[in-house]
């Protein structure tokens, strides 16, 4: 795996995010009438997940180059685990006292924790993980 390709992969998986995790923002926002932008905000939400995708990119990067392609679904796993051990914080987390509704805000956080590692793993096939090997 090249570094162009690699970074173009992050970056692709990145916007995805992105997008969706706006567009999820918008539409529980207007079902639940709720207004968590105080807390979590668009260039938040952007920055996250291109860094997120960024990191796995990289990831993908060095663990293909160094060790062949049979590492990538460990790869995957981690990533995936790593989304999961990221909700944890989120149950922690003291939302300020004039914020209406705090036990909204999970359902809004929690989702998005998850659209870089699919989004990531979404476009993998695509960026010629494999090639190498075949």
């Amino acid at each position: 795996m090249k570094w162009k390709s690699g970074l173009m992969h992050g970056l692709l998986s990145a916007a995805v995010a992105s997008v969706a995790a706006i567009i999820y923002n918008i539409l529980y926002t207007k079902a639940f009438i709720v207004d968590f932008s105080a807390v979590l905000n668009t260039g938040g939400t952007i920055f996250s997940s291109t860094l997120g995708c960024v990191l796995m990119a990289v990831g993908y990067i060095m663990i293909t180059g160094r060790y062949g392609t049979k590492w990538a679904g460990y790869l995957n796993l981690g990533y995936v685990l790593l989304s999961f051990v990221s909700i944890l914080g989120l149950f922690s987390f003291h939302l300020p006292l004039e914020i209406e509704s705090p036990e909204l805000f999970p359902g809004l956080a929690i989702p998005m924790h998850f659209f870089p590692a699919l989004s990531f793993m979404a476009f993998a096939p695509f960026f010629n993980y494999w090639k190498e090997e075949q």
